[in-house]
């Protein structure tokens, strides 16, 4: 079982706790989001971790090592001369995650707790391409999905922009917010036509036209580790 923690990210909206250091390496509770992610994720049965890195990649290279790749088969995936966005960031280590049938992608800048066994789980059993954590929750951005939980499009709740996959029913639709972690097959790799940095989200509307992109429903505590402001919320939700 292996997956890929994207912690490529700047960090921007998280300075100053960003300006000497990566936004994977930010305490959350005490310890790196990093560590908080890949111990989840061990904990659910992965035994390799492939993390991509950008901004400051020598500090998250370090502390991986220091930690001894947590125990685990670690590989890292340098995009320093590129950000590729989560899209663009998959290829690039396209072969890696192809040595397995499935992989869990990760942003590490989420918290979350959900059970990772349980949606991958539900993937394997699925004739999904991919499967897509979601909640429903309050959020200014909404992928829809219908009855059947195979993703039919995205909205912004704010400029009322929409982007449709598949023809759905407005009453009978199911709107809810991405929570950052996937289920994915390595047989997406053929049908990616898009290169350099893109969005997996807009990989996921453009091939859920033709294939199967699946929903999975999570309750329980989600948060956006993206600003400090959220980060301190997140804390007290948390803690």
């Amino acid at each position: 079982m292996q997956a890929m923690i994207f912690s490529a990210g700047l960090g921007t909206r998280l300075a100053p706790l960003t300006d000497n250091k990566p936004k994977a390496l930010v305490d959350f509770l005490g310890k790196p989001m990093l560590e908080n992610v890949a111990k989840k994720l061990i904990k659910a049965g992965c035994n390799r971790l492939i993390i991509n890195v950008h901004h400051f990649p020598e500090m998250i290279c370090d502390f991986i090592a220091a930690h001894n790749n947590f125990g685990v088969d670690v590989v890292i995936s340098n995009e320093k001369d590129q950000l590729l966005d989560t899209g663009g960031g998959i290829l690039k280590i396209k072969d890696e995650l192809s040595k397995e049938q499935d992989f869990i992608l990760y942003n590490v800048d989420i918290a979350c707790d959900i059970d990772i066994k349980a949606i991958y789980d539900y993937h394997k059993k699925s004739q999904n391409l991919a499967t897509l954590a979601v909640k429903n929750r309050k959020s200014t951005r909404n992928l829809i999905f219908d009855n059947n939980m195979q993703l039919c499009g995205w909205r912004n709740l704010t400029t009322g922009e929409t982007k449709i996959a598949r023809p759905f029913n407005e009453k009978d639709c199911n709107p809810l917010a991405f929570s950052g972690i996937s289920v994915v097959s390595s047989n997406i790799f053929p049908l990616i036509t898009e290169t350099g940095k893109f969005s997996i989200t807009n990989l996921y509307l453009r091939l859920a036209s033709s294939e199967n992109i699946g929903g999975y429903i999570h309750d329980g505590l989600w948060a956006d580790l993206g600003t400090v402001e959220k980060l301190k919320a997140a804390e007290k939700l948390f803690g």
